[in-house]
């Protein structure tokens, strides 16, 4: 175990619990920043003489390597993170980006440029695994739905923030055009570094590795108490308990995260990794990445209009999420996830029918360009109002104690590895099949919403007890419906009156098998 040294420099209460939250969301801006900077350099005419105008499938390898990176990162984390800590892997995240940031404004070739983007994904990847877990340990119960909703909103920022700077430089010739955009991810990743300097170390890490005095401190810090207040009591009373029951149980092994179990954890493992694929496979990477470049080839908009009209497009990422920032504890996770696959459908059908008149040439043309790029529009506000925050929220709620680290790992690299495998093959498959290729991505948006109907719960104002409680007997998603519509006890005729740490008999007794254990009498407040 290693020790990141620390700086007093917040003080207590709403001050210290400010800085965690800024620290958490400027990294996420960061996060959007690297996603986005790329879509208005890859058309750049020095960029591409640079790199000898690198191939449709190059330039898809070239841009998607970063996403490889990410997976890495995701893995390394879950490997070393509890050695390092929260506040020293984000620190590390941070030197990871700041070297790949470097290397690739400094590229000249092919193999450097992709070997840089590999290294700036390892940190995003580390910095995406550890920040909403560390924010999720330092804030209030009833606030950390809200904040973790929020991550994704703060990623919209930083697209933004890219593709304006990317507008901007298009003004300059020269390889300052590409090369300045690039290395200001730098100045991200050293605000958030400066930043963990003054923040605490997560006291579930430090509770987890004995040091219960200082992660009691550190809880009066943040909630500007002291050790007899009822929240900060309970909250260590809480975090001892289920540190008791993890120690008599033991770690789950890898191979036991399919495990068909009382509480279905395999099951949930799997949802979670769904909830990822789906956040990817619908198609946003084509429009984040690769929206300059549609708008030219596809469309047939000039460079500058392209540059232009890419920036407003993904405003409406950042305007649609701030709806779930604010309503997805009232709307729900199912409905929103349904209807926001059929809107990202339908906008990916009524794209491939416009632009499949674009050969015609003539007024049809331009009144077909100008209609595409509406749907553009409405998939991405569509994806910011549903699919963007949700799998983020679902993906720990959905999850029971004993395997969430793990699942949240394989959710989380579903994510990048299915972010990777978009961003390769868009150019190949728009330059091949032009306007066919988004029937692709129309398909799948349409596949998910019975997917999501018949096999994910709902989990909205459950606690996690309750969660377990749905997986533990009868139809999970009907049940599931009939207690989000009735409530529990109307619906189920009783409600939980104990905690399933990883499931338990309705008689309280112990089985070995499904790892039940008895029973713990809790508030659900």
């Amino acid at each position: 175990m290693f020790n990141a040294p620390h700086f007093n420099w917040f003080g207590r209460g709403f001050k210290l619990r400010a800085a965690i939250t800024i620290a958490c969301q400027l990294a996420f801006v960061l996060f959007g920043y690297d996603q986005g900077v790329f879509s208005g350099i890859v058309g750049n005419e020095d960029f591409l003489n640079t790199f000898n105008h690198p191939s449709p499938g190059l330039e898809g390898i070239i841009v998607s390597i970063y996403n490889l990176g990410c997976f890495t990162g995701c893995i390394l984390s879950f490997i070393f993170c509890e050695k390092t800590g929260r506040r020293l892997a984000m620190w590390i995240a941070m030197v990871w980006i700041i070297v790949g940031g470097a290397l690739q404004a400094s590229a000249y070739s092919v193999p450097h440029l992709m070997i840089a983007r590999f290294l700036t994904g390892i940190g995003t990847g580390i910095e995406t695994s550890t920040v909403p877990m560390y924010q999720s340990e330092l804030c209030e119960a009833n606030k950390r739905g809200r904040l973790v909703a929020s991550e994704p909103l703060f990623v919209g920022v930083g697209i933004e923030i890219a593709y304006w700077f990317d507008y901007g430089m298009s003004y300059t010739s020269g390889s300052i055009a590409w090369r300045l955009p690039i290395a200001c991810q730098i100045i991200f990743a050293i605000l958030v570094m400066v930043l963990v300097f003054g923040l605490p170390e997560s006291p579930r890490y430090l509770y987890a590795h004995g040091r219960q005095e200082e992660a009691l401190q550190i809880l009066c810090d943040v909630y500007d108490g002291t050790p007899e207040d009822e929240k900060i009591e309970k909250e260590n009373r809480e975090v001892l308990e289920a540190l008791k029951v993890e120690q008599e149980h033991g770690e789950y092994k890898w191979s036991q995260l399919l495990k068909k179990d009382k509480v279905q954890t395999g099951r949930r493992v799997l949802l979670a990794y769904g909830a990822q694929f789906m956040n990817q496979m619908g198609g946003i990477n084509l429009v984040v990445y690769y929206i300059t470049s549609v708008l030219e080839q596809n469309v047939g908009l000039s460079r500058d209009l392209s540059l232009l009209l890419g920036g407003v497009i993904n405003l409406m990422f950042f305007i649609g999420s701030l709806v779930p920032t604010f309503t997805l504890d009232r709307t729900g996770r199912r409905k929103p996830m349904m209807w926001g696959s059929l809107g990202l459908g339908l906008s990916m059908m009524m794209i491939a029918i416009l632009l499949s008149f674009q050969p015609q040439g003539g007024s049809v043309a331009k009144a077909t360009s100008s209609a595409s790029v509406a749907f553009f529009f409405t998939y991405m506000l569509a994806f910011g109002m549903t699919m963007n925050c949700i799998p983020w929220v679902y993906v720990p709620e959905i999850l029971p104690l004993h395997v969430r680290a793990k699942g949240t790992a394989v959710g989380i690299s579903a994510n990048w590895i299915w972010n990777f495998f978009v961003v390769m093959v868009t150019p190949t498959l728009l330059d091949s099949l032009a306007w066919k290729g988004y029937l692709i991505f129309m398909a799948l948006n349409f596949a998910f919403i019975p997917l999501i109907y018949f096999c994910y719960p709902e989990t909205t104002n459950l606690t996690l007890e309750e969660v377990d409680w749905l997986f533990y007997e009868g139809n999970v998603v009907k049940r599931s419906r009939r207690v989000a519509k009735e409530g529990w006890e109307r619906a189920v005729g009783t409600h939980p009156a104990g905690i399933l740490e990883t499931g338990s008999t309705s008689s309280g007794k112990k089985e070995d098998g499904g790892h039940v254990t008895e029973q713990r009498e809790r508030n659900s407040s």
